[in-house]
């Protein structure tokens, strides 16, 4: 057998994360790179490679600008480095709301060009049929419910949804329809507890909670935000360490000392050998 399959045959599948509702919680991040991915691997059940790559790494301004070929160049790049986790790729604004064969085309070009396990989508009037249609062809497809950052040009924020009780029919409508449409799985995202709860309780696949309480099946967090590189992060963020404060440190101090002449030194140094 070769390694690869060996490999294929140790990955976390769809079928795996299903089975999750309402047992350990999954353990979910996002990754865009190889190297985080293959840290990332080994602690998470699921790894996203999100549309929020536009904004973490290329410094858009929100994730409507971010192209299918960028997805595919990062969802590529998480597929070499990672073995254990599931790994699905968001399927970017403009790419599946034209038809669902336009859908089909993007998110079957998403996984041939990637490897990866699933896609997911944002929620929306007409999604769940582009969810049955894409999963009655083979597509895995994660849903994603609650605030929608695809959504920010007709939205004009980043904005929780459910705060008010009588928003939350809307929502769990959603879910319910993502589930009913083939979801395996569904991100809730910017909703508050007992709307959470309630989604969570109303549908059979697992929830995986952004901003959303511990009242979900899993957990997902932007890894940069988690790690703090960045100034600023939602309140939802819990920062589990402080690395652009350790990263400009080391950078400060490499700086002094290349203008002191102090690296490299000789232990970084290559000298010719001595003649016999």
């Amino acid at each position: 057998m070769s390694s690869h399959s060996s490999d294929a045959a140790a990955r976390l599948s769809v079928r795996d994360i299903r089975r999750r509702k309402g047992a350990t919680p999954l353990v979910c991040l996002t990754a865009y790179t190889a190297p985080m991915a293959e840290i990332l691997d080994p602690h998470c059940d699921v790894l996203l490679v999100g549309d929020s790559v536009g904004m973490v790494l290329h410094g858009l301004a929100n994730t409507v600008s971010v192209t299918l070929e960028m997805m595919i160049l990062h969802g590529a790049a998480v597929m070499r480095a990672s073995r254990r986790a599931l790994v699905v790729v968001d399927i970017p604004f403009g790419s599946y709301e034209a038809g669902h064969e336009t859908a089909y085309a993007n998110a079957a070009r998403l996984l041939k060009a990637t490897g990866a396990q699933a896609v997911k989508v944002e929620s929306g009037p007409t999604v769940d049929e582009t969810i049955a249609y894409l999963t009655r062809r083979g597509v895995p497809v994660m849903g994603h419910v609650g605030l929608r950052p695809q959504a920010v040009l007709t939205e004009g924020a980043f904005r929780a949804r459910g705060k008010r009780p009588e928003d939350y029919a809307c929502v769990i409508a959603e879910a319910k329809a993502a589930e009913t449409a083939g979801a395996f799985a569904i991100v809730v995202e910017g909703v508050a507890e007992p709307l959470a709860r309630e989604i969570t309780a109303a549908v059979k696949v697992p929830t995986i909670g952004i901003g959303a309480s511990a009242g979900c099946d899993g957990q997902i967090l932007v890894t940069d935000d988690m790690l703090g590189l960045f100034d600023w992060a939602p309140r939802f963020v819990r920062r589990y360490a402080e690395l652009r404060l350790e990263i400009t440190a080391a950078v400060t101090q490499y700086a002094r000392d290349v203008r002191a002449r102090d690296f490299p030194a000789a232990a970084e140094t290559y000298f010719a050998k001595a003649e016999v």
